[in-house]
């Protein structure tokens, strides 16, 4: 199965693609990061984010797109962003039937360390050994 990854952010989208069939290692097909100015109008900031999930969604096709789901933080401003980019990530999926799945931060963190509270560095240690990888995916961003 080819599962694209979406990080949502209105700054940086972090946007990976892997593959993999139960029980065998998985394979990373790509990373990167779609970043919009902060200066930018909001309108078309989400335009541009649109056109770079769309690009990887022709590119690489694939099964089903993973969201990581918006959760509450203190910080308004960066929640509706978050939100905003998420939105469109998942609208991307929907307009060409892919089915998307939402998952909590705690719930990749789990999936990736068998903790759902893990820190950054315990789940950017387990990415490389999962993907058999020699280094963390670069940019920093897309890592997630």
């Amino acid at each position: 199965m080819r599962v694209l990854g979406v990080d949502p952010g209105l700054t940086r989208c972090g946007i990976g693609v892997v593959e993999g069939v139960a029980g065998r290692p998985l394979t990373m097909i790509g990373v990167g990061v779609v970043r919009t100015p902060a200066d930018a109008d909001l309108g078309h900031r989400l335009v541009a984010v649109e056109q770079g999930i769309e690009r990887w969604l022709d590119e690489h096709r694939p099964e089903c797109v993973a969201v990581e789901r918006v959760f509450s933080q203190h910080n308004v401003r960066t929640v509706m962003g978050t939100a905003q980019a998420s939105a469109v990530a998942i609208l991307c999926a929907s307009r060409r039937g892919i089915p998307v799945a939402l998952h909590t931060p705690s719930e990749v963190k789990a999936a990736v360390t068998g903790s759902g509270r893990a820190d950054k560095a315990q789940v950017g240690a387990m990415v490389p050994r999962l993907l058999r990888l020699a280094a963390p995916p670069k940019p920093a961003d897309a890592a997630d």
